[in-house]
């Protein structure tokens, strides 16, 4: 029972993240469709404001989507960084089934956005890509991916009840820390999804792909479950002892 359920749980996080790589690699292009079609060019904050609109909706269909899957996962440092927490304790087992299954989802849904993506668009298919060198470049993911799972934790266990205000909140801290980042690594804040491109890019075996985008992210994820669970987690109540 439990094999199958970790086989069903990479199942479920490969579908997802098949479908994440390839419905938020179009965000540039439906960025660009939208404000077209409203005719807003006047300035940057209506693509802005725009881009967060459509990174909102796709987080509160995918959130839908997640948990009718069982608690699926289309980020694999979100798998290592709930665990450490203490909010989910799925097998070593499971977890070593589907950080692959996540990466293989990204690899496929970053061929298939290539392949189906129109041509006028296709140039807006940016993926992550280190504009500085590997030290920084890790030090910068790893700061990014550190605020963002913070911020997850905190919007998910301590934030508001109301999906829609928090799926706001998640996409607007998202879009901050991605024009934070543009100039060090993309950035990516999702190994899945940098490997997804790198593979695609045929660079997904360097170094710098495995230090920058991987081990990087994983550092800044689990330190911030860390510190979430010794700042905002209570410790356990203590055993009543029964008095002689």
């Amino acid at each position: 029972m439990a094999m199958g359920a970790a086989v069903r749980a990479a199942a479920a996080d490969a579908v997802v993240t098949f479908l994440w790589v390839f419905c938020a690699s179009t965000l540039g292009a439906c960025t660009a469709a939208v404000t077209a079609y409203l005719s807003l060019h006047e300035g940057m904050h209506y693509a802005l404001l725009v881009t967060v609109s459509i990174l909102a909706l796709l987080l509160f269909a995918f959130n839908l989507l997640c948990e009718a899957l069982g608690g699926a996962c289309f980020n694999p440092t979100d798998v290592a960084a709930f665990y450490a927490a203490g909010l989910t304790s799925p097998s070593l087992f499971s977890i070593a089934l589907r950080l692959p299954a996540q990466a293989a989802g990204a690899v496929g849904g970053a061929l298939a956005i290539s392949e189906l993506m129109p041509e006028q668009y296709k140039h807006m298919l940016g993926a992550p890509s280190l504009k500085v060198d590997p030290h920084t470049g890790a030090v910068a993911e790893g700061v990014l991916t550190f605020v963002i799972t913070f911020a997850v934790l905190w919007v998910v266990v301590k934030g508001p009840r109301n999906p829609i205000v928090k799926t706001g909140m998640l996409s607007v801290s998202s879009v901050c820390l991605i024009l934070t980042g543009a100039a060090y690594t993309g950035p990516s804040m999702n190994p899945a999804n940098a490997f997804g491109w790198a593979y695609v890019n045929d660079r997904h075996n360097t170094w710098e792909q495995l230090y920058v985008y991987w081990i990087g992210p994983f550092i800044g994820a689990i330190l911030a479950a860390w510190i979430f669970k010794a700042v905002f987690q209570p410790p356990p109540p203590k055993p009543k002892t029964k008095k002689a």
